[in-house]
């Protein structure tokens, strides 16, 4: 009898002639990993532990999309929510996110010595961090994530409307950290709805997101405009106390898409801004 040697013992005859008998491995599903386990023990779906994860850190930015990567180890958990999934479950970090660190030494989404490859060009001036910018916005071809609540500068802001105006199909995330400071900001929201309609899916997708987080205790004040390639992320300025003109150049794909995400996470825990309604509800607070 001629047979084909396996680890498994899932066997199935492809040939019943007495002379001929072969048996074959059957395929079987890849094993689940001791994340997903752990919720299907407990015979939850995924969005009953996106609430748990929620009341557990008195709201998130956690989507249940997002849980379904990390339990399928495409996307690594960062630290708080492995230590809100370790509380939910009760068990430790070591068995429910063993196939996410297989290989991989540190939990940032970044890698450390990606950073250290490729290091980041602080940029500083109101008209090289603005010109900067701009290059991102002009950059980006599928995803431009913007956050902060204090863009006042015209020309940048009309450069975002351009760029949404000729590419319909990218998709922009502009999430606010506490209402705009400055008119113009919202003057530019209701124009993003104007251009776009969050409700249309069109190209299969929502292509505008807009949201606010009201908590800056939870969610504390942060500046950055990210495409898929690049970013910039503001920082203090270098030249006065009251300026606002130093910023820190990302050239990386990697590090760019991280921030991407930084942003779709916020705005799955924002408040949303979608209608024309919302926006003019908005207080300006200067």
């Amino acid at each position: 009898m001629d047979t084909v040697t396996a680890d498994r013992q899932d066997w199935q005859e492809i040939d019943n002639r007495p002379d001929r008998r072969v048996r074959v491995e059957v395929p079987t599903s890849p094993a689940e990993s001791p994340l997903r386990l752990a919720r299907r023990h407990r015979n939850w779906t995924l969005e009953r532990v996106v609430n748990e994860i929620d009341s557990h850190l008195g709201g998130s930015g956690v989507t249940a999309s997002l849980l379904s990567a990390w339990e399928r180890g495409t996307r690594r958990t960062s630290a708080r929510y492995r230590a809100a999934l370790c509380a939910i479950y009760g068990q430790p970090p070591e068995t429910l996110f063993a196939h996410q660190d297989q290989g991989r030494p540190t939990l940032a989404l970044v890698d450390a010595d990606q950073g250290l490859m490729n290091p980041a060009q602080v940029v500083c001036g109101f008209e090289h961090l603005q010109a900067a910018m701009v290059r991102v916005v002009g950059s980006a071809m599928a995803s431009l994530a913007i956050v902060g609540s204090r863009s006042r500068d015209l020309a940048y802001l009309a450069t975002i409307e351009e760029v949404l105006r000729m590419q319909r199909r990218l998709v922009h995330w502009r999430v606010l950290v506490g209402p705009p400071h400055r008119q113009v900001l919202k003057d530019h929201l209701v124009r993003l709805l104007d251009l776009r309609d969050p409700a249309d899916r069109t190209y299969g997708m929502q292509t505008l997101h807009l949201g606010m987080m009201e908590d800056q205790i939870r969610e504390p004040e942060r500046f950055f405009v990210a495409s898929e390639s690049q970013a910039v992320v503001t920082i203090p300025s270098l030249t006065a106390a009251s300026n606002f003109d130093t910023g820190i150049l990302l050239a990386h794909p990697l590090q760019a898409r991280a921030l991407v995400e930084h942003a779709k996470q916020l705005y799955a825990g924002s408040a949303k801004l979608e209608t024309l309604t919302a926006i003019e509800a908005l207080p300006v607070l200067r």
